[in-house]
């Protein structure tokens, strides 16, 4: 039988079979196996045997620890212990309240004869109470134990892996006894372990046990080991740094971790700069450097190249690296501005494994890095790759030493606060948006092939709007200049793709810079019809008011439909309802007549958006949609931000969770002149160019005219080259790479706009 009832004065190992290990209650969790271990303890309450359905048996007993161990977290623990069938009942005859050994001094007192025959559900274990924490200074350390401590960083490594299945972290710390006590960390879990960002940062270490290693002491995790950071500067941030799911922080331990920062900015453990702008960096340097990731590329197996920026422009000559083509993660070519504050990082041996989670848009911490000066040759590259010379070289060697390693900051962290302001205060880089889609999907995205469009007929012209002085050039001299120019052109439009000109509208992912076409009708309805089908039963979220809207048929005398929504209790008002069962046709008609419906299906019991691509939200004529890559969709209710009277699709968007797609235009033209003709793409600049939105093409037939007039006045059909006005462009050129991985040089245009005049016009 599981259960053992020891007899007054018994010893510790009485009647428990020799087998079995005993553990402390302190250091019970959830995530071990305890089939071969076993607590001991006094019983301090007995609830009253309860019978359930179908016979079965239910006793509640709570176990309090008398002998604690001398290193346990918390004095007396007890855990509730539930016992089920004929256990309980056996138990039931077997255990009375009290049952132990003789307590020390003060006995517990007994709880009043009420409690103890009060219900099971009105037991509250003493469990439940928030933990009293004892903390051990570090130079009151005595070998063998197992303690609490708190400490300054004054050294850590960042996890490396081990040649098991754990990751290895260390760090060195010291408190006001200014002792400096080493502790190392074995976890299986990367997130398990110190979430250390820089030099004076603050721990709180529980239960780990003291040893000598090396002649000194050293603290090692233990069973039940837990670990929290703060930020160590005066008056920052108290927010814990914690993969733990419960924690207790309680104001005593605020006044502990005011205290550790106060004494350590006095004593100057803090660096005086935690990390060095691009800018501060010298040739043989090593340096911290806080970040952001652009781009990323493999090298080799050994290396990997790390494209990051801090906002700053370093006064020397960078080091430029070539990777093979198609390798690159981000985008594969910046501006020239941008470029000049870019930073290219070679990652070596064991970090490279850390660098392939690194994703573009990531803020990073790179420690110990190496500023090389002179000249190099970046290995591995089967491409051929000029020797250059008088550059700066920034290399994260291999290995540990010094605490070398990279990390992810999160958003909320102060540094990467500071970087954002940094960089947002960059000028904008006018080419990121287009150069982000230099791949052979905007190369090879027209298939359409052409076919003529009738519209009503209008005279246009094109002019530059911008201020550049650069001098009109020949398309042929065009074709002969480097990438990274702009260029001004008097040319003709000789022909355009999409012939079709709805299929020039598509929805760009401003987050992974994605590209995709506007889903038709046919296979919207088709994913409204599938959730329509699903009648399962769905819980109503407890922020809105459920009830009936009925739908008028599409014709006179077709049957009413009732359907059934949830409108949000905050926004009540003709604002947002969210709408189940309804067919593609019936959501647009009750658009008219709501500011926002976000159709919704029956996913497990609960209220989910419907399956991408089906539009997430619907206002009047307009529909939204979010990219299924960046999106974590679930339905709750916005907020509406003070002062706003109503909401826009972008709080309802983030809100949901969704990340919004933006409606865009993509076109290629052909142009010529007398010298050459010339492919370029219609994107970042068309809806200026073309005078109206993508939004408004997408719901408004006028604005649809609109561009079909334009178009069949650049480029008439079937009209001769000396029918087609002329037009001033500017044009913009850039890098790109093909499905062959073959470099070649792509035109945009930017900063210009259509004129227009109705072909009866007189002219002026």
């Amino acid at each position: 039988m599981p259960v053992h009832v020891l007899s007054e004065g018994a010893g510790p190992g009485a009647q428990v079979p020799t087998h079995l290990t005993r553990i402390p209650i302190s250091l019970i969790s959830t995530s071990t196996d305890y089939s071969n271990r076993t607590v001991q303890g006094k019983v301090v309450r007995k609830c009253p045997l309860v019978s359930l359905a179908s016979d079965n048996l239910i006793l509640k007993i709570i176990i309090q620890e008398e002998d604690s161990p001398p290193d346990a977290s918390s004095p007396n623990p007890s855990i509730n212990v539930i016992l089920l069938g004929a256990l309980a009942k056996d138990s039931n005859q077997a255990v009375n309240q009290g049952v132990s050994r003789p307590p020390p001094p003060p006995p517990p007192r007994s709880p009043p004869a009420a409690k103890r025959s009060s219900p099971l559900c009105a037991e509250v274990s003493r469990a439940t109470k928030a933990p009293k924490y004892t903390y051990v200074r570090l130079d009151e350390l005595t070998a063998g134990s197992v303690v609490n401590v708190y400490g300054v960083v004054v050294f850590f490594k960042q996890p490396f892996k081990t040649r098991g299945t754990d990751f290895c972290s260390s760090l060195k710390i010291t408190d006001q006894s200014n002792e400096k006590i080493g502790c190392t960390v074995f976890c299986e879990k990367l997130e398990d372990h110190p979430k250390i960002y820089q030099i004076g940062d603050i721990v709180r270490l529980h239960r780990v046990k003291t040893q000598f290693f090396n002649n000194s002491m050293t603290l090692v995790k233990t069973f039940g080991f837990s670990v929290v950071a703060f930020d160590g500067v005066e008056g920052g941030s108290m927010e814990p740094r914690t993969s733990s799911r419960s924690f207790h922080f309680s104001q005593e331990d605020r006044r502990t971790v005011e205290e550790l920062r106060s004494w350590a900015a006095n004593q100057a453990l803090l660096p005086a700069a935690p990390t060095i702008a691009l800018s501060a960096v010298q040739p043989k340097a090593y340096f911290d450097l806080t970040c952001q990731l652009l781009a990323k590329a493999a090298v080799d197996t050994t290396c990997t190249l790390l494209r990051v920026w801090d906002g700053t422009r370093s006064p020397h000559t960078l080091l430029k690296v070539m990777v093979e083509p198609n390798v690159t993660e981000g985008p594969s070519s910046f501006s020239q501005e941008r470029e000049g504050l870019i930073a290219n990082v070679l990652v070596y041996d064991n970090h490279v494994e850390y660098a392939r989670q690194l994703k573009p848009g990531d803020f990073l911490r790179i420690y110990n890095l190496r500023a090389i000066p002179g000249s190099s040759k970046v290995p591995g590259l089967t491409s051929s790759q000029q020797e250059e010379v008088d550059h700066l070289a920034f290399h994260l060697h291999g290995g540990t030493a010094f605490g070398r390693g990279i990390r992810i900051l999160p958003e909320n962290c102060p540094d990467v606060q500071q970087l954002k302001r940094v960089l947002e205060a960059c000028p904008e880089d006018d080419e990121d948006d287009f150069s982000e889609l230099n791949d052979s999907a905007l190369l090879e995205i027209w298939s359409t092939p052409p076919e003529s469009l009738d519209a009503e007929a209008v005279e246009c012209s094109a002019e530059r709007s911008c201020d550049h002085s650069t001098q009109p050039l020949t398309l042929s001299e065009v074709k002969r200049s480097d990438p990274g120019r702009v260029h001004h052109v008097r040319v003709q439009l000789r022909s355009y793709e999409p012939r079709r000109l709805h299929q020039a509208l598509k929805l760009y992912c401003s987050k992974c810079t994605s590209m995709q076409d506007v889903p038709d009708d046919e296979l919207v309805a088709g994913l409204f019809s599938e959730a329509s089908q699903d009648s399962a039963p769905c819980s109503p979220p407890p922020w809105a008011l459920s009830g009936r809207v009925d739908v008028p048929g599409n014709s006179p005398g077709s049957p009413t439909r009732t359907l059934s929504v949830h409108l949000s209790t905050e926004l009540v008002s003709k604002q947002l309802m969210f709408l189940t069962g309804s067919t593609l046709e019936e959501t647009c008609r009750l658009a008219a007549g709501y500011q926002n419906i976000v159709p919704v299906r029956s996913a497990g019991g609960r209220l989910a958006l419907l399956d991408p691509p089906a539009p997430f939200l619907f206002r009047g004529r307009k529909r939204y949609y979010g990219c299924e890559r960046c999106s974590e969709a679930a339905v709750r209710e916005p907020s509406r931000p003070e002062g706003v009277e109503q909401i826009d699709e972008k709080i309802l968007a983030e809100a949901l969770g969704v990340q919004l797609l933006q409606h865009v235009l993509l076109m290629k033209l052909e142009l010529q002149d007398a010298t050459d003709s010339l492919d370029v793409f219609l994107w970042r600049d068309a809806e200026s160019f073309f005078g109206v939105s993508a939004e408004d093409v997408a719901a408004n037939q006028e604005a649809q005219n609109s561009i079909h007039q334009k178009m069949d006045s650049l480029c008439p059909a079937g009209g001769s080259t000396g029918e087609r006005p002329w037009m001033d462009l500017c044009l913009t050129a850039y890098g790109a790479e093909d499905d062959g991985g073959q470099n070649q040089t792509c035109y945009q245009i930017c900063n210009s706009t259509i004129t227009s005049t109705p072909s009866n016009a007189n002219p002026s």
